[in-house]
This record gives C-alpha cells, structure tokens and sequence, in this order.
C-alpha cells in the first residue's frame, strides 16, 4: 500500500490537475509531488481534506491499496446518448433481474424483434418502489429491463411499455467482469461515477423523459462487461457519443 499512490490514482480517476489539487489544499505544487511520491506525509487536516474532495473514507486513502482494483473498472467519462425509443418491462421478485430478462427476451423472440434486429441492445436498472416491508418480509426487488428498439420496427404484440427517451449526456464506466462479485464491484462502479461527479462539480437532477440510471451488459474480447450510465444534468462537454439505435 502506498498512500502516495492512492492520492494520485484518485488525483487521475477524477481528472483533477496537480495544479488544480495544489489550489484546493493550499499547499505548493511541490508538497504535493512529494505527497504523490511518498516523501512527504499529508498533515492530518490535509489527509481529511483530502478524503473529503475525493469522497473517500480517510482509512480506505490511508490503508488500502487503491490500485489492486484498476483492473476491475474503467475511467469515469461523459457520453451523449443518442434519443432512442424502448420497450420496456418491471417485475418485482426475489430474483427480477434474472426474471424480468428471461420474459423480455421471450417477448423480442414473438414480437419480431430478434428477427428484425438480431442483435438487438437491452438494458435495465433498478426499479425503487418497493416498500420496505416487501423487502425485508419478503426479499422481493424490482429490476426493469428495456430493449432499445432499432428505426422501422413496429409490432403489435403486446406485453412490454414503450417509452421515448430524449438526447441526454451520461457518466459512464464500465466494470470489467461484474458478476465476479456483483454485489461489491456494482455498487462500487456507481460510487465512483458519483464520487467524480461531486468532484467536477456536476448535478444529478431529474429531468423528464430520460433515464436517470441504466446498466448495458455485453460481451468483448470473451470477457463480460457492464457500463454503467448515470445522467448528469448541465455537462458543458461531452467526451464521446454513443447511439443505441
């Protein structure tokens, strides 16, 4: 473990300049070059400022070692989404992701989808209104799962909602192998989109007619891959842009 190291990977995984941290702790851009390479400790007000820009618990900057998970996730990096129209389901069950994917697909089979668009994208994300009792008397959560539905298509079986979403701009991430530890790798791929986006100064707000989350599972190069979207509102520039349709 290296707290120098740590520093600097979050320093870089929330693309904040050496100048920049220099503004925001005070302190000489040499201190902290010499932070980064260990030859100096931060004062303990520093290490606190620190974990507080960088949303993070001053023992994890401290004691972990930060960098044995950069093979599990990508750089945080903003996205505009084309408008795309979805079909779309919830179930609310003790197992609903599994669930509500295996009706959709079911449902792309008879209503032409597949035939239409083979390949055709789905997406999905949590589903909130499940009340507390469900939950905990029960063990049941709500998943939606979406097909993102190609230009031309059109069909008349029933079974799905179909909804509008408008050109939005998204943080993205993806998290390599999710499913390995799904239960700490995702929800630690959303801190992090939340963790840069507090640090660049970006809202998350509602907005009508677009999705304020969603995941994409694919497959590359034999590996299974989830990227994360979570909408940012205000994004003065995009990095890259993606179309569903």
């Amino acid at each position: 473990m290296s707290l120098g190291k740590n520093i600097q990977l979050l320093r870089k995984q929330q693309k904040v300049t050496q100048e920049q941290l220099t503004e925001r702790m005070a302190v000489s851009r040499q201190t902290v070059s010499k932070w980064e390479t260990d030859e100096v400790i931060p004062e303990l007000n520093k290490l606190i400022d620190l974990s507080d820009m960088f949303v993070c618990k001053l023992d994890t900057l401290i004691r972990e070692d930060l960098s044995a998970q950069e093979d599990i996730y990508s750089e945080v990096i903003i996205k505009t989404v084309a408008p795309f129209r979805m079909g779309q389901y919830v179930m609310v069950t003790p197992n609903p992701e599994d669930d509500v994917n295996a009706y959709l697909d079911q449902w792309a089979q008879k209503s032409g989808l597949l035939d239409f668009k083979p390949d055709a994208k789905k997406i999905g994300w949590d589903f909130p209104y499940v009340s507390m009792e469900l939950q905990n008397r029960f063990r049941l959560r709500g998943y939606v799962a979406a097909y993102i539905l190609p230009d031309g298509f059109e069909t008349e079986y029933p079974g799905v909602e179909f909804v509008n979403q408008v050109k939005a701009d998204y943080a993205v991430i993806t998290i390599y192998d999710p499913f390995r530890a799904a239960f700490e790798y995702i929800p630690n791929g959303y801190k992090r989109i939340m963790e840069y986006l507090q640090t660049n100064g970006f809202k998350e707000t509602p907005k009508e007619n677009v999705l304020p989350c969603f995941e994409y599972v694919y497959e590359k190069d034999g590996m299974t891959c989830m990227d994360v979207y979570i909408h940012v509102d205000s994004v003065s520039k995009t990095e890259t842009f993606t179309n569903f349709s």
